[in-house]
């Protein structure tokens, strides 16, 4: 059974950081693509980064040069670290797992980050 389970949410001030776990068991990490996503009030939620089997990794450019996201295979855990933050990066953080560029097959439960101003 996969079982994604995110941690670190919290409220932050803008322009500060925030690292964004999920503890990740019954699959191999280094044979999946794990991501991260988001939802914020009132939008569709939104890939924010990526990284797939091989380490490559992809962000959403509102993103870029802010996130990023890494994995410890010897932990089974993913990571967001999230630095210099906006108020527009208010929402719900998923975890998910999938295979190689298709829809995720498992999601965990979310874990809120609110940035204020």
């Amino acid at each position: 059974q996969v079982q994604l389970v995110e941690s670190g949410g919290g409220s932050v001030q803008a322009g500060g950081s925030r690292r964004l776990s999920c503890a990740v068991s019954g699959i191999i990490l280094s044979l999946n693509t794990m991501a991260w996503y988001r939802q914020a009030p009132g939008k569709q939620r939104e890939l924010v980064a990526n990284i797939m089997a091989g380490g490559i990794t992809n962000y959403v450019d509102s993103v870029k040069g802010r996130f990023i996201i890494s994995r410890d295979n010897a932990k089974n855990t993913v990571y967001l670290q999230m630095n210099s933050l906006k108020p527009e990066d208010t929402a719900v953080y998923y975890c998910a797992a999938g295979l190689g560029l298709g829809n995720p097959y498992s999601w965990g439960q979310g874990t809120q980050v609110t940035v204020s101003s």
